[in-house]
């Protein structure tokens, strides 16, 4: 029987402050934290570190949740480290310090957001 690997993670609810939670590394798990298909976006400022959400987050219209770059990330995510090897590992303690220092405030969102609502974009070659 295998062992199920538990991932220390900091998950991020819409209208909260982050959460340090430890949670299973399988994908049902993982699922279970965003309410759905998982999508993994790689933070430009820290490679090193893979936000986790629902990737129909907007389609399903979830809440809101926080802002990131130029898009709004809607219903629950969380955070964890790539650990080199395409698996996920536990985020280190300065990361979940830093991250639950980024995301601390509840955003405020307008009624209605362009940038929460789902889009395609094309590139052609």
């Amino acid at each position: 029987m295998s062992e199920i690997k538990t991932l220390y993670v900091l998950c991020v609810e819409p209208g909260k402050a982050p959460e340090e939670k430890a949670i299973g590394a399988d994908l049902k798990s993982l699922q279970a934290e965003v309410g759905g298909l998982i999508e993994c976006v790689y933070l430009n400022d820290d490679p090193g570190t893979i936000l986790v959400c629902n990737e129909e987050g907007k389609l399903n219209g979830m809440e809101m949740n926080r802002r990131l770059g130029d898009d709004i990330i809607c219903g629950p995510f969380f955070l964890v480290r790539d650990n080199g090897e395409g698996d996920f590992a536990s985020l280190t303690d300065r990361q979940v310090a830093e991250y639950k220092e980024r995301f601390a405030e509840a955003e405020q969102f307008l009624d209605y957001e362009p940038d929460a609502q789902p889009h395609m974009r094309f590139i052609t070659f």
